[in-house]
């Protein structure tokens, strides 16, 4: 069955941390793509628009899965991991019961661009113990044809494996460049949502018609296996793919819990300082 394009979304201009300018897709609308609770699109060259970046916060139940397109963050946590990453680099955090960390930009000036993705942990994994993947640039898995360049972050394409292994959602996470009139094509599960983040370029997706998308645009697929994508400029976009978790969600800023009781537990944790173990 093939996958065709189900909704075409702009992401909203927002702003996180302390004022970093960013665009916001999962999370505004929708609200929630099961396991998907929120994906920004943060980048700049305007240093005044990230410098002051994401001071020291709080996180319990989530993962976030940050990927670097250019630009240097530093990173610190209360469990006395610290890093920088730089472009091409993916931090994959797990935060389960709860971790405090910074993400700081290292650099004063030039391009900072990006995105950051929340992933849901189900209800028996929000407690867990926080742990982190990081995948650096030049260690990272990539399929190369005439065609197309395919970063594997998650998943596999090819001979190219994603170090994300043995996870609870089966993720596929690529970063796809297609030449103009080429074509992408993968198999996914059908049990999956999956979503398009075309970052620049112009795409088609399926085979049916729809509107035209061109450039940092959040497309929602259908369910279904076949994905086809084919390029009408050259083009650059995100695909990523999860198995729905199907439990209650309760949101309270950077905690996703399944209950609003579990809530209040993390905010009296935290302000209690037994937040992190």
């Amino acid at each position: 069955m093939t996958i065709e394009v189900d909704k075409i979304i702009d992401p909203i201009p927002a702003s996180d941390g302390a004022g970093v300018k960013l665009k916001r897709s999962i999370g505004v609308e929708p609200n929630y793509f099961d396991p998907f609770l929120m994906l920004d699109e943060f980048g700049s060259e305007n240093s005044e628009e990230y410098i002051a970046g994401f001071p020291a916060h709080p996180h319990r139940g989530i993962e976030t899965v940050t990927y670097m397109l250019s630009g240097d963050f530093e990173h610190k946590d209360s469990a006395g991991g610290e890093g920088r990453m730089t472009a091409g680099d993916v931090q994959w955090m797990k935060t389960g019961s709860g971790i405090i960390h910074s993400e700081m930009p290292s650099m004063k000036e030039g391009k900072l661009h990006g995105f950051q993705l929340w992933i849901n942990m189900p209800a028996k994994l929000k407690m867990s113990k926080p742990e982190y993947i990081y995948i650096d640039a030049d260690k990272m898995s990539v399929h190369k044809d005439d065609d197309k360049q395919v970063k594997v972050i998650a998943g596999k394409f090819e001979k190219a494996e994603g170090p994300v292994k043995e996870h609870n959602i089966e993720p596929t996470y690529f970063d796809v460049e297609l030449k103009k009139e080429k074509e992408f094509n993968y198999t996914l599960p059908t049990t999956h949502n999956t979503f398009v983040y075309l970052i620049r370029g112009e795409i088609k997706i399926g085979k049916k018609k729809h509107d035209k998308v061109k450039d940092s645009t959040l497309i929602l697929l259908s369910k279904g296996e076949s994905l086809k994508v084919i390029a009408q400029t050259n083009a650059k976009f995100l695909v990523i793919s999860g198995k729905p978790i199907n439990e209650e969600i309760a949101r309270g800023g950077p905690f996703v819990m399944n209950t609003k009781a579990e809530i209040l537990q993390a905010v009296q944790d935290y302000h209690n300082g037994k937040f992190v173990k």
